[in-house]
């Protein structure tokens, strides 16, 4: 039941884009057609799995043995760079349209705050592997929803007329605001079922 808890939690209560704001810059630029927003999610979700195990085993066995904490943020970066580095490539060769629509974007899941802010907090939750990997896929899965749900209402966006004034991003942002507004109806649901479940 906590695995469940935590997959909820991720994805509802504090979701990584509209809870705790991290990865607003692929989630503002790739949200402009579903298919680009689907392709940025599987990839998003693929690194920060893959990306939180090893980032689990090089703090443990690596940095906590020898002393090294200190290292924490270069050596999750480098990691990450390299992973990004890996989808691209794999990207590249199975699916170039998605490699071509992706763009700059799928270079900037280097930097999306939302992998290295998770591939931390698992750290610092003090979680242990399979738990992390758990909390960091249903984390994935939550940035996905939230880029999947944006990209369809920015598309039928595209099809009525909106005022001069709030055309382009100015639309963007103010829905952007509502769905995290939305998004809010779901807090206390973790506590509540923590409560059902006896997992207080």
């Amino acid at each position: 039941m906590e695995y469940i808890l935590i997959f909820i939690t991720a994805i509802f209560v504090n979701n990584v884009v509209f809870s705790q704001f991290l990865g607003i810059c692929p989630f503002l630029g790739v949200s402009k057609k579903v298919d680009t927003a689907m392709g940025m999610g599987a990839a998003v979700a693929f690194v920060l799995t893959l990306a939180t195990i090893v980032t689990y085993i090089i703090q443990k066995f690596l940095l906590d043995a020898f002393g090294l904490e200190y290292l924490q943020t270069i050596a999750f970066i480098l990691v990450i760079a390299a992973l990004v580095q890996l989808v691209e490539i794999v990207l590249k060769k199975v699916s170039p349209a998605l490699y071509q629509a992706l763009g700059v974007f799928l270079p900037l899941i280097t930097t999306n705050c939302c992998i290295l802010g998770v591939a931390i907090l698992v750290i610092q939750k003090d979680y242990d592997l399979f738990t992390g990997v758990v909390y960091a896929f249903s984390t994935a899965l939550g940035f996905a929803l939230a880029l999947i749900l944006f990209a369809g209402i920015r598309e039928q966006l595209s099809l009525v007329k909106v005022p001069k004034g709030m055309e382009g991003m100015s639309i963007a942002l103010v829905t952007a605001g509502l769905l995290a507004m939305a998004f809010m109806g779901f807090s206390g649901v973790d506590k509540g079922l923590a409560a059902v479940f006896g997992l207080n």
